[in-house]
């Protein structure tokens, strides 16, 4: 009892002891220490992340200002694109009525001349009337005859003035509507100039963004997770478009065959020189999935083959963009579009216009951005092509 006793005593000394040590290293300096570096350290934690909410919020609202530029820009460029078309319509209404113009000044100075040859002659018959050739001794066959001709002279006299009045009636409504074209090409140009500037105005705007953009992703390392974030964006586009295509594969009013056939075969989108070209470095190990080809801006993006239009719209890092569906799981892909010229479910063929080349999505020049899938797949869209 008395040795049980004793070990317990030990014990609870040792355990004061322990407690003790515990107190004193809590209370020593070099544990006060640890506490504020370790309080300093969730401080430049928190504020880091401020800082990554603050530059993404940033980054966010600079892309958001850039998506509605282009989108004003593309409205600009599709409505000038349609007033030039317009334009002309109307020039060829203008030389149409030119040409009808000079053709009834024509006919109107060919009018007058017979006119005054007809006068001519009755005048000239009237001299030899009927009274004349009584009094001449002239026999009444002789007097019919002049008779019957004084009356076609006449008639043919009534005729001339009449056509020649409507030929004038013909001639003001041709100078009329030619004044009114005139007029409506006049507004239309004024309208395309005013047009233009506005959109040089916004293009300038695009750029500052675009430059905003590009400072706030300068590092390699945020360059690489906006492209990074930039494909799982347009994964998740493409799943949504998934549906499309299948409606569109039902209701299609083209062949939706697939590319298997016609490799080699596809119509180059642009004319122009390669930048980039499929499978090389981006940046980090990020791959180009597609191809970038240089063309001038406004210039038209035509369609490689025949599909059905399932996606239209402005991305973030494509910019404008479209996306044909040629069945069977093959796409095409065309971005950094200044305009879409169609919308989803339209069907197009084989080179028939679907936009107009720009440098949306924040591109430094303008260019198109062409990319070929396969069952989800980038494939090398080149040897697609026709040579």
């Amino acid at each position: 009892m008395k040795g049980r006793t004793l070990r317990h005593l030990k014990l609870l000394r040792a355990s004061a002891i322990s407690a003790g040590v515990l107190l004193c290293l809590l209370a020593s300096p070099a544990s006060l220490a640890s506490d504020e570096q370790l309080s300093g350290m969730k401080s430049e934690i928190s504020r880091q992340e401020q800082q990554l909410n603050s530059k993404s919020k940033k980054l966010n609202a600079l892309q958001s200002n850039l998506k509605s530029q282009e989108q004003s820009i593309a409205a600009i460029a599709t409505q000038m694109r349609n007033a030039n078309a317009d334009l002309s319509v109307i020039e060829k209404d203008i030389s149409t009525l030119n040409r009808e113009s000079q053709r009834l000044e024509q006919l109107k100075l060919g009018q007058m001349e017979l006119l005054k040859e007809l006068l001519n002659s009755q005048y000239r018959q009237g001299q030899h009337s009927q009274l004349n050739a009584l009094l001449s001794g002239e026999d009444s066959a002789d007097m019919d005859r002049m008779t019957v001709y004084a009356e076609k002279l006449s008639k043919a006299r009534t005729d001339a003035i009449n056509e020649l009045a409507a030929t004038d009636t013909e001639l003001q409504l041709k100078r009329r509507a030619l004044q009114q074209q005139t007029e409506k090409q006049k507004t239309l140009i004024a309208s395309l100039a005013a047009d233009k500037a506005k959109l040089e105005k916004e293009q300038q705007a695009q750029k500052k963004t675009a430059g905003a953009i590009r400072r706030e992703i300068n590092s390699d390392k945020g360059y690489l997770a906006e492209l990074r974030n930039n494909e799982k964006r347009l994964k998740v586009e493409l799943e949504r478009a998934a549906e499309q295509a299948r409606i569109a594969a039902e209701q299609a009013k083209v062949k939706m065959d697939g590319l298997g056939k016609y490799k080699g075969k596809m119509q180059w989108p642009v004319k122009g020189r390669i930048l980039h070209r499929y499978g090389t470095a981006q940046t980090g190990q990020l791959r180009w999935n597609g191809m970038v080809i240089a063309a001038k801006e406004g210039s038209e993006v035509k369609a490689a083959h025949d599909g059905t239009v399932v996606l239209s719209n402005w991305l973030r890092g494509y910019g404008l963009m479209v996306v044909v569906d040629h069945g069977k799981g093959d796409m095409s892909f065309y971005g950094y579009n200044q305009a879409l010229l169609r919308n989803v479910g339209d069907t197009v063929k084989a080179g028939d216009p679907i936009a107009l080349v720009g440098n949306s999505g924040g591109q430094d020049a303008s260019a198109l951005y062409f990319e070929i899938r396969r069952k989800g797949n980038a494939t090398n869209p080149s040897p697609w092509l026709t040579r």
